[in-house]
């Protein structure tokens, strides 16, 4: 769980960056610019990061300010799911990453499987939303909201992973490898077995 002052002051960032898109009034603009600047330097402060890190990934854009979507596939196959290595921190995830602009949910996972992994799929079924704030995922700049799939092979060609990852292969849920746990945690693998064997289960939304 994210801690609360982390929290808030991310909503006040978000606030003021909305706040200065559609004010018009030259000094409410100046309270609104004070506020970004005290939220970026909460967050900093709170995260031990430095300001220019925390300007950079807060990715200031004009209009209204809404979380960034991370979608993932979780792909079983015999009893075991397929993760990949990452480039960042030699960690393990699904296959995954930010939703782009003109694709849908589903064909952004299909994709990021394809760039990272070198296979085909079906995003079959949609499993998991979470708030990652609300998770127990390390504390984030960005508010995420992570849409999680069961996706199903087409065909049987051989792993072929991408140039972002240094590695794809698949995994027993009793022999997990180090989780690259700002992108995915132990639950999120937990559950995709889970959906995995009942096909009636409703979606998570937590």
């Amino acid at each position: 769980m994210e801690d609360q002052w982390l929290a808030w002051a991310k909503r006040l960032s978000a606030l003021a960056d909305t706040g200065l898109h559609y004010c018009r009034d030259k000094f409410d603009r100046e309270r609104y610019e004070e506020v970004a600047e005290i939220s970026a330097s909460m967050i900093a402060a709170l995260g031990d990061i430095p300001i220019g890190r925390v300007n950079l990934a807060l990715d200031k854009g004009e209009g209204h300010v809404t979380p960034k979507i991370d979608v993932r596939a979780a792909i079983i196959d015999d009893g075991r799911i397929l993760l990949v290595k990452e480039k960042m921190d030699g960690r393990w995830t699904m296959p995954g990453g930010y939703a782009e602009v003109g694709l849908s949910a589903a064909e952004n996972t299909i994709k990021e499987v394809w760039e990272e992994a070198g296979v085909k799929v079906e995003a079959k079924r949609l499993y998991a939303i979470r708030h990652k704030a609300k998770h127990a995922y390390p504390a984030d700049v960005l508010d995420f909201y992570k849409l999680f799939f069961l996706c199903e092979r087409l065909d049987g060609a051989p792993l072929d992973p991408g140039h972002e990852v240094h590695d794809a292969a698949y995994f027993s849920p009793e022999a997990l490898p180090p989780l690259s746990e700002p992108r995915v945690i132990a639950r999120d693998i937990a559950d995709a077995f889970e959906f995995h064997a009942d096909s009636r289960r409703p979606a998570l939304i937590d």
